[in-house]
């Protein structure tokens, strides 16, 4: 049971956690912070919090568990304002979906509290943003990725562990570069493919055209280009280098496409194109 639940940035992720903890009673109080006081007295409407702090000390004080919600690039400031501001017993954890960067800004800010922070990465979301996107069955059965460094306390990665679990979610743990360079392949580079699409498209004389008549598979395609763009910003300034490298070899793939196209070559369209499906269909499923 967690007593009280701080919650730094009370977006999509920070409102399912705390919805999904009330649904499973495992949460007495919770406590918002951010910089949007309308989004929050939403909040406290909604249910998702019990109240919220006019700063990052009044928020924490007196929580157990504290996790930071913000984007990337906020990591460093929060971490600053934590440090003389929790509970002794306080545990604290992010959702960050690059790692390496929190776990700099960590070691950076937080001190004597590094052992009680539990870097973690839920593998969860949708493109909306705002407390209103919460809903509580967002993290069941999705995978959440914990990345401890060797300074973490393991009775607190249990309390994260734990937490996690108590939302219906699955719970690994992962070395934080390796984390970075799977979650640049599977997230990462899918919303910058997204982003450059819709992009490119956009600048078309005929756009309005091509996205009146935009079918499901494009929609399904770049759904993705509606999430935040400052949380996109920030992975990859902060995971520039895993994202960098894929784009390259992507581009390689799209050379081997062209190239194919330009000399008319059916068979090896159907070789690239039958690849794929056979291996996304065996390592994912038809679905």
């Amino acid at each position: 049971m967690i007593g009280k639940l701080a919650v730094i940035g009370v977006g999509l992720i920070g409102s399912s956690l705390s919805l999904a903890l009330r649904k499973s009673g495992a949460v007495g109080r919770v406590s918002g912070f951010g910089r949007n006081r309308g989004n929050l007295e939403k909040g406290v409407e909604l249910g998702v919090l019990d109240e919220f702090g006019a700063s990052i000390a009044q928020t924490v004080a007196d929580a157990d568990m504290v996790v930071v919600a913000v984007p990337l690039g906020a990591m460093q400031s929060v971490f600053a304002e934590l440090k003389d501001s929790v509970s002794s017993t306080a545990v604290i954890t992010d959702v960050g979906s690059s790692k390496a960067s929190v776990v700099e800004a960590a070691r950076a800010k937080l001190g004597d509290l590094l052992p009680r922070f539990v870097p973690g990465h839920p593998i969860a979301g949708t493109e909306k943003t705002g407390v209103e996107a919460g809903f509580a069955s967002l993290y069941e059965k999705r995978r959440v990725i914990l990345t401890p460094v060797a300074e973490t306390d393991a009775v607190a990665i249990e309390r994260v562990t734990d937490m996690w679990q108590q939302c219906g979610a699955i719970v690994e743990n992962l070395e934080v570069a390796h984390h970075d360079k799977v979650l640049a392949a599977t997230s990462h580079l899918p919303h910058m493919l997204a982003y450059a699409l819709v992009h490119q498209l956009s600048g078309l004389n005929d756009h309005e055209e091509i996205f009146r008549y935009a079918a499901g598979g494009f929609r399904d395609f770049t759904r993705i280009a509606s999430s935040d763009p400052v949380m996109w910003r920030d992975v990859c300034l902060s995971n520039g280098a895993a994202l960098v490298t894929l784009i390259e070899q992507y581009q390689v793939e799209l050379d081997r496409i062209e190239a194919a196209i330009r000399a008319g070559d059916a068979e090896r369209l159907l070789e690239l194109f039958g690849r794929a499906k056979s291996q996304r269909d065996s390592l994912i499923g038809n679905c």
